[in-house]
Order: C-alpha cells, then structure tokens, then sequence
C-alpha cells in the first residue's frame, strides 16, 4: 500500500499553440519534477485543469505519464467528476495503466449530503480498488468532508490519505484527532507548517512545479528533521509566494512559475486568461527573493 509521504506535486498540461495538450512538453514537466525530487506526481487535478479537459484527454495525459515516469516515482490519478458513473470510468482507467493511487473528490454542484458523499467514494472505490487520496476542496466542489463522512469512508482500507484543502482548522483537528486511519496532507499551502505540526506526511503542493526544492526543504525541516524552528524560517520566507498565489488567478501563476523555469506551457484554456504584464514581474519578483531566502535558511 502506498504510503504518501513527502512532496506530491499537481503537475501543469502544458498547450501547444492550436490549444492541443502538448505532449513532449508534457514529458519535459514530468522529468523537471523527477529531477527536483519531489515524492510523488498527480495527474488530473485542478492544476493541471482536468476541468477544462475532455475524457479522451484526461486519460491520454495518464497514460503518457504512467509512460514517462515508468516506476521511478509513484503516479496518482485525479477522478474529479460531477458524474460519479465518470468518475468510476477515470477510477477503472487509472487500474488499468497501473496507477499507484487515485484521487477522490467531491462531485461539484450537486451538494450531496455526508452519507452520499460517502456513497460515491465508495462507489469509486470499488471500481478502482487502488489506495485514495481524498481531496477535500468545500471552496471548488460546494460541500465539505465531515466527520460522518470520514466514518463512512473508513470502511475501505484502500481509504489511506487526505488532500485537506478546507482551509478550515477544525477539519485539521478532527481529522488528527479522530481519524488516524487517514494519513493528512497539507492542501492549504499556508498551512503546510501547521499541518505538520499536527502530524502531516505529505503535502500536495502546486508550486512545487517550479521551485520543488524549496517545497521538499520545508517538508524535510519539519518531518524529516523534526526542527520546526528551521521551519518556520523556511514558511516564513514561502509566505509571500503562498500569499500571491491567493490572489485569484492561482493555476495562471503556477504555468508562469514554470515558464521562468524554461518549461513552455502555452496558454492557459478558458474561461481563465493568462497573468498580465505586470503581474508577471510582481510573480518573478516574488519567486527570485523565495528562492534566496530559502537558500539562506538551508545554508545556515
């Protein structure tokens, strides 16, 4: 059973300039991840907008990444659906390329209660019958995970971690406090410190598509290490890139990280815009000073 343990990063679909996923560019992002050593790749979440992607193409971007990644670090894969009959088909999809895991949200819109929700999960599961990641996203999928929830979920071993993107510290408490059985992740970037503290192994981190080392640094500082004094220095240089990146165009931001790396990514598909001028030099800015003061920190 996959332990999730130590930086899973959300990887970018990078376009080509007629809108189609741009699959070598795609490779180039997989082996940058590989090389910053980050723990683990998601395919298939909202960075890499599922959302705006059809299911021949969310499908196609998994199968080049199980082929890509081969077995050098584990492959996750998103199946974020309104539909859970679609969710169930991205679940068998992702058994069949021999994915590591999968991750399972919420279905949008709908609003369906706990016990519903439940349902779902585990419907999903069946199918799959590979370790999950939950993901808990209130702020995207319009309903929240709770404790009725987790009761029901935790019928099935292969129920095993949690994307804990609530942003709510009550979730962070119940979930430490009652639900061992389900290992945290930190979801909420500016509180990747305090869910470590609370026994987080893992955090599912967006940035670390273009600055994974600093990412694994403060994973390192905090579970590896146990210094939460070296990491609080190193949150505290991450902040300002966490508080830019609560800005509104979060996915936006994520690409141009990237491009300052060299990865070409192409235009961001509607109904989001690219960053402006201006906003790309506020991010470059902000990205040059993390990446110094992080370096300071490590160094000392």
């Amino acid at each position: 059973m996959l332990k999730f343990e130590g930086i899973y990063t959300p990887a970018i679909t990078p376009y080509a300039a007629d809108g189609s996923i741009d699959f070598a560019r795609f490779a180039d992002v997989l082996e940058s991840l590989i090389e910053g050593r980050v723990h683990g790749i998601i395919i298939g979440g909202s960075t890499g907008e599922y959302y705006a992607q059809s299911a021949q193409e969310r499908k196609a971007l998994a199968e080049h990444a199980r082929q890509v990644i081969g077995n050098r670090l584990p492959l996750i894969v998103g199946t974020g659906a309104i539909r859970t009959e679609d969710a169930v088909d991205y679940a068998k999809h992702a058994r069949e390329i021999k994915a590591d895991a999968i991750l399972v949200t919420s279905p949008p819109y709908a609003l369906p209660t706990e016990l519903e929700n439940a349902h779902h999960a585990l419907t999903v599961d069946k199918a799959a019958q590979l370790p999950i990641m939950l993901y808990n996203y209130p702020g995207r999928m319009g309903i929240t995970m709770g404790d009725t929830y987790f009761r029901e979920v935790s019928r099935s071993s292969n129920v095993v971690a949690i994307k804990e993107s609530s942003g709510d510290f009550n979730n962070l408490h119940l979930l430490a406090c009652k639900f061992p059985n389900i290992a945290l992740s930190c979801g909420w970037d500016d509180q990747a410190l305090e869910f470590f503290a609370w026994g987080a192994s893992s955090w599912v981190c967006a940035g670390s598509n273009f600055i994974p080392r600093e990412h694994v640094a403060l994973y390192e500082a905090c579970v590896v290490e146990k210094d939460f004094a070296k990491g609080r220095k190193i949150m505290a240089a991450m902040m300002p890139l966490m508080n830019f990146l609560d800005g509104g165009k979060f996915v936006q931001s994520i690409r141009y990280g990237c491009e300052l790396n060299g990865l070409t990514s192409g235009q961001v598909r509607a109904p989001l815009q690219s960053l402006d001028e201006e906003e790309k030099a506020q991010l470059k800015a902000v990205i040059a000073d993390v990446k110094r003061n992080v370096a300071a920190v490590t160094a000392a």
